[in-house]
């Protein structure tokens, strides 16, 4: 066996050589660091723009399978350029190239040339929330019977516990229908819709559903995710927005899988 300290040795010089081996990777202005070398100690840039290439395509390939409503919006040579800008600003921190593009929304809205367009990060931020809640951890959804079996009385002061898929997205836009009318593969018709829009984004089962919510749904929704009682989350949604409903905004979020359990007086439901 080697000795430990020979064995440090080694994998520094292995740290240190990926280290020298990645510093450019994603800057095709800076030139093939000096650690990559072909046969025989002879340089290596072609073979390592060849690399750096190809690496910058499979993340730019990444973004367009996460975001292919945002891309149908802004044509396919813009977004592969707006993609290749935030690649080289923002290197991948996992092996999992699902995992990419948690920040590509947030660059969206900075990025100089989609200020003409100021609700395409929050459709981006739809479609990444729609991806998370797909690889989300299953669970069984609160089921109406659970929540009817709890006393009136009490309903007020259960706390919810948020199925892992669940997220809930506001917008100064209406998002949810730029997103819904780009997502699909047919023709995109006029978008009549001009008012905010906040999503609901879930997975109960199989299949990842996208709701718009209704005026103090997503206040309701918030409140009860961060984990407030079901009587103080509705009466923060009330006082911003008086025509909320609560029968309806209870029913849908029942309906939509948003939950997977009630808690009451120490017991779970």
């Amino acid at each position: 066996m080697q000795p430990v300290d020979q064995k440090i040795h080694h994998l520094g010089n292995h740290l240190g050589y990926a280290a020298g081996f990645t510093s450019a990777l994603l800057d095709p202005e800076q030139p093939s660091p000096a650690v990559v070398s072909g046969p025989n100690g002879k340089a290596a840039a072609k073979r390592y723009n060849v690399y750096r290439n190809n690496v910058t395509v499979s993340l730019i390939n990444a973004l367009v399978a996460t975001f292919p409503a945002t891309q149908r919006i802004t044509g396919v040579d813009f977004f592969r350029a707006m993609a290749r800008f935030h690649v080289r600003a923002t290197p991948p921190t996992s092996p999992l190239l699902f995992e990419y593009g948690h920040d590509f929304p947030d660059f969206i809205e900075r990025y100089e040339y989609a200020q003409a367009m100021p609700w395409l990060a929050d459709v981006a931020r739809i479609e990444r929330a729609w991806l998370d809640s797909y690889h989300a951890a299953d669970a069984e959804p609160l089921t109406p019977q659970a929540l009817a079996s709890i006393l009136p009385e009490q309903l007020a002061n259960i706390v919810l516990t948020p199925h892992p898929a669940t997220r809930v997205l506001r917008s100064r836009f209406p998002a949810v229908s730029i997103f819904a009318a780009n997502r699909s593969e047919g023709p995109v018709g006029s978008i009549t819709e001009t008012e905010p829009e906040d999503a609901l984004v879930t997975r109960p089962r199989l299949e990842v559903t996208v709701r718009h919510l209704p005026s103090g749904g997503a206040t309701f929704l918030l409140r009860l995710i961060v984990g407030e009682t079901l009587g103080a989350a509705a009466t923060a949604a009330f006082a911003n927005y008086p025509q909320f409903d609560l029968s309806a905004s209870i029913a849908g979020m029942i309906e939509a899988g948003a939950f997977t359990a009630a808690n009451h007086g120490g017991r779970s439901t």
